[in-house]
C-alpha cells in the first residue's frame, strides 16, 4: 500500500499527518500528539504492509495456495447467530478469505461483495462456489483490494462483516468506521475477532498482542460517528474441536438507527 493509501485511511481513523518545518507528527481528532517523528518515519518509509499487518498479500497467497481449504467450509458461528433470521438484502464480507461467510450469505438470497487482498483466496472462493454453489454465482462478486484502501459506498448495505482482521490499533480503527459507514438504516455491522484474553486464556489466534482486541476496543473505534446503535459488545466462548477447549472472541453488533 502507497503512502497516499495509508493515509486515507488515517484520515477516516480520524488522524491526520502534521508537518510543521521540519517537525511531523500524527495528530488525532482531539488534537492530541499519537506518534512522534521517528515512529512516523517507520510507518511510512518501511514496506507499509508489514507494518499494516504481520502478514502480506504475499504471505497469504503462499498460505492459501493449496488444494484443500485452511479454514472449515462452515460459516462462523457468530454470521449464523446475527443474520439467520434478517431478510436478505446487500451485504459486504471484508476479508472474506476463502468465502465460507460470502457463500452462506449468497446461499440464503443476499447480494453480496466478498473482499480480500489475497488473490488465493479468492481464487479458492471462486472454485468453492463453482463446486459446490453455483446457484450463488449471480449473487456473488469477488473483488481483490487492500481492506484499507477500498471504499465501500455510504450507506448502501443491509449486513457488513468484518470476521477475524486483526491489524494494528490504528489500522484497525480506520476499517471499523469504514465498515459503519457502508451501513444503509437499519443495517447491521458484525465484528467479530479474537479477544485480548485469547493469548492467555483461549487457544488459536494471532500470538501478537498488538494486533488482538477486546468488544470495548471496537466501541471505542466507533465512538463520534452518528445514527449507529450498539446492540452487543462482548466477549464469547466458541468451542474448538472436541476435547473442550474454547477460543475467546470478540463481539460486537451494531446496527445504523439514522
Amino acid at each position: 500500500m502507497q503512502l497516499s493509501a495509508v493515509s486515507r485511511a488515517l484520515d477516516r481513523a480520524g488522524f491526520a499527518i502534521i508537518a510543521t518545518g521540519v517537525r511531523q507528527c500524527l495528530v488525532a481528532s482531539d488534537g492530541k500528539e499519537a506518534l512522534h517523528v521517528p515512529q512516523l518515519e517507520n510507518l511510512f518509509l518501511a514496506p507499509a504492509r508489514k507494518v499494516i499487518t504481520p502478514m502480506d498479500a504475499a504471505g497469504w497467497d503462499a498460505r492459501y495456495a493449496t488444494d484443500e481449504l485452511i479454514w472449515t467450509a462452515e460459516p462462523n458461528r457468530w454470521l449464523v447467530e446475527t443474520l439467520a433470521d434478517l431478510p436478505p438484502g446487500v451485504a459486504l464480507d471484508l476479508g472474506a478469505g476463502e468465502g465460507r461467510n460470502a457463500l452462506w450469505l449468497a446461499r440464503r438470497g443476499w447480494d453480496v461483495t466478498a473482499v480480500d487482498f489475497s488473490a488465493e483466496a479468492i481464487r479458492k472462493g471462486r472454485a468453492v462456489q463453482a463446486a459446490h454453489a453455483r446457484e450463488t454465482v449471480p449473487r456473488l462478486t469477488w473483488v481483490h483490494a487492500d481492506l484499507l484502501s477500498y471504499v465501500p459506498a455510504s450507506r448502501s448495505c443491509a449486513a457488513v462483516v468484518v470476521t477475524y482482521i486483526h491489524l494494528p490499533a490504528v489500522a484497525r480503527r480506520a476499517l471499523v468506521r469504514t465498515a459503519a459507514d457502508a451501513l444503509a438504516i437499519g443495517g447491521v455491522l458484525l465484528v467479530v475477532g479474537h479477544d485480548q484474553t485469547n493469548l492467555a486464556e483461549g487457544v488459536g489466534g494471532p500470538s501478537d498482542p498488538a494486533v488482538l482486541f477486546t468488544a470495548g476496543d471496537i466501541v471505542a473505534d466507533l465512538v463520534g460517528l452518528g445514527g449507529l446503535e450498539i446492540r452487543r459488545a462482548e466477549r464469547v466462548e466458541r468451542p474448538v474441536g472436541t476435547d473442550g477447549q474454547v477460543a475467546l472472541d470478540a463481539l460486537v453488533e451494531v446496527a445504523r438507527a439514522s
